[in-house]
């Protein structure tokens, strides 16, 4: 709060403090005080939601209360001060009192009374004048509105997503099929305003300051959701970063498009391109996880001034995959039974008997729901080549990982999957300590307590020489 220099201020920043109290309660705040002789006499907040009834501005609830306290409805020698320019009704009230002085905070120009749309006070031949000062904690005044109507439309912007009417053309599972999930306490933010989803809704968890260093955007790969990253999650918010994660159309909690053609690989890179650009997000890192992770280069590509680097876990770089990716890949996309959380172990991801992963499975598990498990191997071949230069530039600076689960059942032998990676990207060849293994995935709790914790210092530092060298203890790439 402004520190008063003057009588005028002093009094407006205690009808500020009522005006704030006027939008705690949902009311648009406006405060207004009445002085007499130094002494508040009357004071009043914006009520008429709560009073129900429309003359119940925060000027006529001072002026009520001035004229009880001084027994009198004419309040001669009385200053009234308010944190918005009066209206009509309010400055006709005060004419009718015999108010002394009016003093006003920010200019109201749709209704503003005194000077703004029409000046009441200035007519001669009424048979009281009162004196007008205008601008008293103007900024301070506009501030407290702007805020309130800020938060407002956010609010109804939520409201109107959340109670987004689903399309005809897609399913959604219920809110209850994800409550009390272990490990996952983030509500989603509901978007349904990027062109690209037609309609369909989107869930996508931003927690953490905006404000941090670095925001990391976390993608999953086929078979899974942002829940898989949950681990990671906790850590990186622990240590004061912000992190993003969407599910995809068709995942997780958003909304699944009933027919597998809904999906291609331009389609999901456009919707991720727009969640970008409208959550405004810059000095991202990627954390893309199998296919999520080219999906995440395809965008990184389209704004590369918007990514600070990436981590890319378990990642085929190339659009034909092993053999044994391919079919695992085939068996979710073919076998109606297929089940999620029994695929996961099967490819090495979770260790057997780990049934706290079957919500991994949530999203797949009604009838219906795998119109893109069905469609990912068509996905995964349109997948653009990964970016070349845009790797390259990562490397430079110190600001790409290329990790390989040792666990990973799906992906060749280390040496093999690193030759791959050299192959379609040759910068990796200076830089192979960029090219490692995890002793397990990075998913599980124990690798992601290090992981997540030896990625922010990695990724947070100094391009300048600074920058920490060198994988998680591992099995480096021979």
């Amino acid at each position: 709060m402004q520190k008063p220099t003057s009588e005028h201020e002093h009094w407006m920043q205690h009808a500020l403090q009522l005006a704030r109290q006027a939008a705690a309660a949902g009311e648009v705040p406006v405060g207004a005080v009445v002085v007499k002789d130094g002494q508040v006499v009357g004071e009043g907040a914006n009520a008429p939601l709560a009073r129900h009834d429309p003359t119940a501005h925060a000027e006529v609830q001072a002026l009520r209360a001035a004229a009880q306290q001084l027994g009198n409805y004419r309040l001669d020698g009385c200053t009234l001060y308010v944190t918005l320019e009066p209206c009509t009704m309010c400055s006709g009230a005060m004419l009718h009192a015999r108010v002394a002085t009016v003093v006003y905070g920010a200019a109201e120009p749709k209704t503003g009374a005194a000077g703004s749309v029409l000046n009441v006070f200035d007519y001669p031949e009424i048979n009281h004048q009162t004196r007008v000062v205008r601008g008293v904690l103007a900024q301070e005044c506009a501030a407290v509105l702007a805020e309130f109507f800020q938060q407002r439309r956010a609010q109804q912007r939520a409201v109107a997503l959340a109670n987004h009417p689903l399309k005809d053309t897609a399913l959604r599972n219920p809110d209850s099929a994800f409550a009390d999930l272990p490990d996952w306490p983030y509500a989603p933010q509901w978007r349904s305003d990027l062109p690209a989803l037609g309609g369909l809704r989107m869930a996508v968890v931003d927690e953490g300051p905006k404000e941090a260093p670095l925001t990391w955007l976390c993608l999953h790969g086929a078979a899974s959701w942002g829940y898989g990253f949950r681990h990671l999650v906790a850590q990186w918010l622990a240590a004061g970063q912000r992190v993003v994660v969407p599910d995809l159309p068709g995942f997780g909690r958003s909304d699944q498009p009933k027919r597998d053609k809904a999906h291609t690989a331009a389609w999901h890179i456009q919707i991720l391109q727009e969640l970008a650009q409208a959550m405004d997000l810059r000095h991202v890192v990627l954390v893309g996880e199998g296919d999520g992770a080219r999906l995440g280069l395809a965008v990184a590509q389209a704004m590369p001034g918007r990514f600070a680097g990436g981590w890319l876990i378990d990642c085929w770089p190339g659009s034909t995959p092993p053999r044994p990716l391919a079919q695992w890949l085939q068996a979710a996309a073919n076998k109606p039974q297929w089940e999620v959380v029994l695929g996961m172990v099967q490819a090495g991801f979770w260790p057997a008997g780990q049934m706290q992963q079957a919500p991994l499975a949530i999203p797949f598990a009604q009838a219906g729901h795998r119109a893109a498990l069905k469609a990912w191997p068509r996905v995964q071949a349109q997948l653009p080549a990964v970016p070349q230069e845009l790797l390259a530039q990562w490397l430079a600076r110190n600001r790409c990982w290329i990790t390989r689960s040792a666990s990973n059942a799906l992906m060749p032998a280390q040496q093999a999957w690193a030759d791959a990676w050299q192959a379609a990207t040759p910068a990796l060849r200076e830089y192979p300590a960029a090219l490692w293994q995890t002793p397990a995935y990075p998913m599980l709790p124990a690798q992601a307590a290090v992981g997540a914790v030896r990625a922010v210092e990695y990724f947070a530092a100094s391009s300048d020489g600074s920058a920490v060298s060198g994988p998680l203890p591992s099995s480096a790439p021979s």
